[in-house]
C-alpha cells in the first residue's frame, strides 16, 4: 500500500514508518520538523527513515492547505494515518495557538484532502486526555466525553466530533485511537520518562507532580504501533446496531469507529520511577510538588473493542519496556547529558 504518516519525523510516526517500510509499504512522510522540542532528535529520526528504500519526506505544515493538496494530488493514497498534532497538555497553557493552527485547521485540511481523493482508511491519533474529568475506570470509548480539562484535550476531541462529520457526509471510513501515555526508545524529550532519565543521570532532582499519586496506563511504542497497523489494514464500517435514541460513542452509523490503545494496566508513577532507578542503578532526588493544572490524577485503558475487532492487546510490561528505553537512551546521549 501507499500510506501517508503526518509526523513522521515524531516519536510515534516513527516507529509506524519503520513498521510499514519493513513490511514492504510505501511511505510519505509529512511533517513540519518545528522546535517544539528537540530538532535534533527529529532529524535523526528522519535520517534512519530516509535510508530506507520506499521512503518519501515532505517537509511541510499540516495548516499549509495548497502543499497538502499538491502531496495529495501526486500520490494516491490509500490509507493515511495522522499523527501530526501539538501535543502537551501544559503547554497548551501557554501556546493555545499552536493547537488550533495544527491541531484544527490542520486536522481540516487533511479531511478535505481524505475526501477529494478517495482515501481508503483514514486514521488519526486522538488522546487518553479527552476522559478528563472522567472517574469512571477503566476508561471506555463508549463513554460520554464532554468535560475535557486542557485545551490540548479539547481540540483532540474536536477532532472526533469533525473525523465524525466527514464520515456521515462522505461515507468516508475513519478510525481514531485513543492512545495512553506511550513511551519508548526514540520518546519526546518532554515526557516524564525522558526527562527523569535525564535528571537522574545529571544528579539534578525530578519533579513528581500530586505527591506522587498518580497512575498512567504506560503503553510502550511498540504495542501502539502494532494496534495501528491492525486497526488500518482494517477499515472503519457502519455499526448496523448503532441507533440516535441511545447513541454509541464509539461507532456510528457511519463508517467510523473509536478505540483506545492502552496498557489496561495503570501503573502508579512511583513505581515507574523506582523501575527506572533500577535499571540505571541510580536513586532519584524528588521534588514533591502538587498537580498540575490540565492533568488527570490517573489512566486505565479499557480495550475490550481492540481485542474483539483487531485481535490485539499490549502486553508490555513496565520492567521491559523502561529497560529498552534506557537502553537507547545510553546509546544515543551516553552516560552524560
Amino acid at each position: 500500500m501507499k500510506i501517508l504518516v503526518t509526523g513522521a519525523a515524531g516519536f510515534i510516526g516513527f516507529h509506524l514508518s519503520t513498521r510499514l517500510l519493513e513490511r514492504g509499504d510505501e511511505v510519505v512522510g509529512y511533517d513540519n520538523v518545528n522546535d517544539y522540542y528537540s530538532v535534533d532528535l527529529k532529524e535523526a529520526r528522519l535520517a534512519q527513515l530516509t535510508a530506507r528504500p520506499g521512503f518519501t519526506f515532505v517537509r511541510a505544515d499540516l495548516a499549509d492547505r495548497p502543499r497538502m493538496d499538491e502531496v495529495f494530488a501526486e500520490h494516491k493514497f490509500d490509507a493515511v494515518v495522522n499523527l501530526a498534532a501539538q501535543a502537551g497538555v501544559r503547554y497548551s497553557l501557554q501556546k493555545p495557538h499552536a493547537y488550533t493552527d495544527s491541531n484544527v485547521t490542520g486536522f481540516l485540511n487533511i479531511l478535505e484532502a481524505c475526501r477529494h481523493n478517495n482515501v481508503g482508511h483514514l486514521v488519526f491519533a486522538s488522546t487518553s486526555s479527552v476522559y478528563g474529568a472522567n472517574t469512571n475506570m477503566p476508561f471506555s470509548v463508549h463513554q460520554n466525553v464532554d468535560h475535557p480539562v486542557s485545551l490540548y484535550a479539547a481540540t483532540k476531541k474536536a477532532n472526533e466530533l469533525m473525523a465524525h462529520a466527514y464520515s456521515h457526509l462522505f461515507r468516508m471510513p475513519v478510525t481514531g485511537l485513543r492512545f495512553f501515555t506511550v513511551y519508548g526508545p526514540w520518546g519526546r524529550p518532554d515526557m516524564a520518562l525522558f526527562l527523569f532519565t535525564k535528571a537522574i543521570l545529571s544528579g539534578k532532582p525530578i519533579d513528581v507532580f500530586n505527591h506522587g499519586n498518580m497512575q498512567r496506563d504506560f503503553t510502550y511504542v511498540a504495542d501502539i504501533v502494532e494496534g495501528i497497523i491492525r486497526v488500518m489494514d482494517r477499515p472503519a464500517a457502519p455499526n448496523p446496531e448503532w441507533t440516535g435514541d441511545a447513541p454509541d460513542p464509539a461507532s456510528s452509523s457511519a463508517p467510523y469507529r473509536l478505540y483506545n490503545i492502552g496498557n489496561n494496566s495503570p501503573v502508579q508513577l512511583m513505581t515507574m520511577i523506582e523501575t527506572l532507578e533500577k535499571c540505571l542503578g541510580k536513586t532519584a532526588e524528588k521534588n514533591m510538588l502538587p498537580i498540575q493544572p490540565g492533568d488527570v490524577p490517573a489512566t486505565y485503558a479499557d480495550v475490550d473493542d481492540l481485542i474483539r475487532d483487531v485481535d490485539f492487546k499490549p502486553e508490555t510490561s513496565i520492567e521491559t519496556g523502561v529497560q529498552r528505553f534506557v537502553e537507547w537512551y545510553l546509546e544515543y546521549f551516553g552516560e552524560s547529558t
